[in-house]
């Protein structure tokens, strides 16, 4: 089925700025922005007959330009936090952008999420797929060297949404590429997911202080409210009198994949029980953030809906947060000549 394009004019972007339909026969359907690489709608069989979109957004595009909870967006340089704003490359300390108080998150104020990214169709057939391009120049939000970023989005005939990413640099830097979509599998306008099941293959979490800043080593999950090993709702325990629950408002935390070699592997499952949707996600990364949402607000999105607290939830496949600060977490630093390389799957069903 072909891809259809849509042009967007959006005073203040001097780039032009495009939609994407791109329709999975049968199956998914997903709308993807430009601006910011946004996953604007992703739609799903709804086991009647009809679909449901399944991600937070906004109706109109605008909505992309001063998008400060990230919906659905692809995040960059850096996904997560870097404490102090500081960035150690080879012995020379670079002083990037803050935004998190005196941190930096998710690459910076004017980060991949703000920017128009140059698209192509990759593929128009069965599984159709899509490329996005950006050019982020040495010095952008404070990073040193010039990154070339490709990602490509492609819907398969698994019924996943792939998300395939690589990146090349000029002069050695950090790269931590995610995408930032936030899911209710009952609908985007449905309300609370506290109720969603999850599951992680993950036996360890990184512990935080009240920045988001990880500040101890690696904590076992079991015995504890960060214990999805066997399938539980999000909500069963979010309230419960725990210092890290307290920290992250909530669940805001990185989770350490078990057995990560880099291979393509299932780190998370959600289940919504009214419905039975179903979410799988398999990545190449060694962790995955799950944040729900909390400071989401009450902000509008589409269709008239209000994204209150919980009302969405994201799982960011990632490197871990802090990284350059933390020589004991799988490096982050890409240098001229290698390839930075990471695939996830989302790969939906009914029961």
């Amino acid at each position: 089925m072909p891809i259809d394009r849509a042009r967007v004019d959006l005073p203040g972007i001097s780039s032009q700025v495009e939609i994407y339909t791109l329709q999975q026969p049968g199956g998914l359907r997903a709308r993807v922005l430009t601006l910011g690489g946004a996953i604007m709608t992703l739609e799903m069989p709804d086991g009647r007959g009809g679909t449901v979109d399944v991600v937070l957004g906004f109706d109109d595009p605008a909505g992309y330009r001063d998008n400060r909870p990230f919906l659905g967006t692809l995040i960059g340089r850096y996904g997560n936090r870097i404490a102090r704003a500081e960035l150690p490359i080879d012995g020379e300390l670079h002083r990037l952008a803050t935004n998190d108080g005196a941190n930096h998150l998710h690459g910076g104020p004017g980060a991949f999420h703000t920017l128009p990214w140059e698209a192509r169709v990759v593929s128009d057939g069965p599984e159709p797929a899509l490329g996005l391009r950006l050019v982020s120049r040495d010095g952008d939000e404070g990073y040193p060297g010039t990154l070339e970023v490709d990602v490509v989005y492609t819907l398969t005939r698994e019924q996943a949404l792939r998300v395939e990413y690589t990146a090349r640099t000029d002069r050695a830097t950090a790269v931590n590429l995610t995408q930032h979509s936030y899911f209710n599998l009952a609908g985007q306008a449905a309300g609370s997911i506290v109720g969603h099941e999850l599951r992680l293959w993950a036996s360890r979490f990184i512990p935080i202080d009240r920045a988001g800043i990880p500040n101890g080593p690696l904590r076992p999950v079991r015995g504890t409210p960060f214990d999805f090993l066997a399938p539980m709702p999000i909500g069963a325990r979010i309230d419960a009198d725990d210092e890290q629950l307290r920290n992250g408002v909530g669940y805001d935390h990185c989770f350490v994949i078990d057995g990560w070699d880099g291979s393509l592997r299932a780190i998370a499952e959600v289940v919504e029980p009214v419905s039975g949707r179903r979410m799988l996600v398999r990545s190449t990364e060694p962790g995955v953030q799950l944040y729900v949402g909390t400071h989401l607000g009450g902000i509008p999105g589409k269709r008239g809906a209000r994204y209150a607290t919980r009302t969405g939830f994201c799982l960011e496949a990632q490197h871990f947060p802090d990284s350059p600060h933390h020589p004991e977490f799988p490096s982050t630093r890409l240098a001229p000549g290698e390839t930075y390389r990471q695939t996830t799957e989302y790969v939906f069903s009914t029961e």
